[in-house]
């Protein structure tokens, strides 16, 4: 399928295809890769994200559900850990939000907020946690990405 023909608002993520070098500020510090890929007929975007030491390798699913009027990410990660986040992607404000429990307890709120450059070779964020639900956010890890050339 070709970019004119991709379902919008899906053509809202072709800003995030391609491989990426993950650099996570905290936790070590570790650096890895992210890549973005379309897949069953550009229905799907996939996220495959590698990173060394305590970070799990994970797989992120992302489709647009148009009942709700929003993106989803199942993720799936090599510990056996199943969960969906909501997402928006509004101008370069990029927000993953999960706030209730779904196949993971929810033990805290999650949430990561990044600002994709003006030229969209990188982008700057963070990822935050809540225990008591989303009410106050506290910074788990920085996270800068840089797309590979």
């Amino acid at each position: 399928m070709s970019d004119d023909e991709r379902p919008t608002p899906l053509g809202l993520l072709d800003v995030l295809v391609g491989e990426w070098t993950q650099l996570v500020s905290g936790h070590g510090d570790p650096t890895g890769t992210i890549t973005f890929e379309w897949s069953l007929d550009a229905r799907y975007l996939l996220q495959r994200s590698t990173l060394p030491a305590r970070f799990p390798e994970s797989l992120v699913v992302i489709e647009y559900d148009e009942a709700a009027g929003e993106f989803r990410g199942h993720y799936f990660d090599s510990r056996g850990v199943t969960r969906i986040y909501r997402m928006t992607l509004t101008g370069s404000e990029w927000m993953l939000l999960r706030t209730e429990p779904d196949f993971s307890e929810l033990g805290l709120a999650q949430r990561f907020v990044g600002i994709i450059a003006d030229d969209g070779r990188s982008v700057d964020g963070r990822w935050e946690q809540s225990p008591d639900g989303g009410n106050t956010w506290e910074l788990d890890f920085g996270l800068r990405l840089e797309r590979q050339p």
